[in-house]
């Protein structure tokens, strides 16, 4: 067991929150108890997840996506009454990082989907260079755009999107997880072959179709569900607390 400030400054130690410009806050976004022996991580902070959390019997919950948001309704109504009701009721604390959990270099989104996916990170691009711009792990290329469809598509258990039009193989690999279509363009001036990220929107299949690089939609929440559980497995360990992933399935 530990004093939440202890868990939030071993969560802020870490990833480093105040070197990122954020669409939202980073740290503790909702105080519970003072004091945590059990932390269950998840993506995000559904009520879904939150019930989970209260059956598992956590005094600590740990996502990526959290409650608040810059630009959003601040009244608590529906959905976020619900959710907060949840967690003050329960007296448990909601810890969110955002582009700082994208961004860590061993336990983030970006460095644990490339080890998922047997890619090795080799340089940073895009803005505050949360891209990654590497190539497979054991040196071979992909045959084709379709052979690195196919791999993700079994490592992720989800479909894949593919939109490509230069049926070549795949040698370096650009990647950043959840809603990363804009870093597709400094992808491309990056020099990769392939970019792997969780949507795709209009203008980037066409992007894809004039400039030859591939565009690989893998899901927001299927490429996004593997730097919670290390972060907070990492910080468990350290603190010697119980940590519990629990993936809530989600289409997007």
């Amino acid at each position: 067991m530990c004093e939440r400030a202890e868990l939030l400054h071993a969560f802020d130690a870490l990833l480093q929150p105040e070197r990122f410009r954020d669409y939202g806050p980073n740290g503790l976004q909702v105080e519970g108890c003072a004091r945590v022996r059990k932390i269950v991580s998840g993506v995000t902070a559904s009520r879904a997840l939150i019930e989970a959390a209260i059956a598992a019997g956590a005094d600590a919950i740990f996502v990526h996506h959290g409650l608040f948001w810059r630009g959003q309704d601040g009244r608590v109504t529906s959905w976020m009454k619900q959710r907060l009701a949840l967690l003050l009721a329960h007296d448990i604390n909601l810890f969110a990082y955002h582009l700082p959990l994208d961004a860590h270099p061993e336990l983030g989104n970006n460095a644990q989907l490339g080890l998922k996916l047997g890619l090795l990170g080799q340089s940073r691009f895009g803005e505050q260079e949360l891209g990654w711009l590497g190539a497979r792990a054991d040196g071979q290329p992909f045959a084709s755009a379709q052979a690195l469809a196919g791999h993700i598509q079994q490592v992720l258990n989800r479909p894949v999107l593919l939109v490509d039009e230069a049926h070549r193989p795949i040698k370096k690999i650009a990647w950043c997880t959840g809603a990363a279509q804009s870093y597709f363009e400094a992808a491309i001036a990056a020099g990769a072959d392939a970019f792997i990220t969780g949507e795709l929107s209009e203008p980037q299949a066409h992007y894809a179709r004039e400039c030859g690089v591939a565009y690989l939609a893998c899901g927001h929440h299927a490429s996004e569900r593997y730097g919670a559980p290390a972060v907070a497995a990492h910080v468990a360990a350290q603190l010697g607390l119980v940590h519990e992933f629990t993936d809530i399935d989600n289409p997007a």
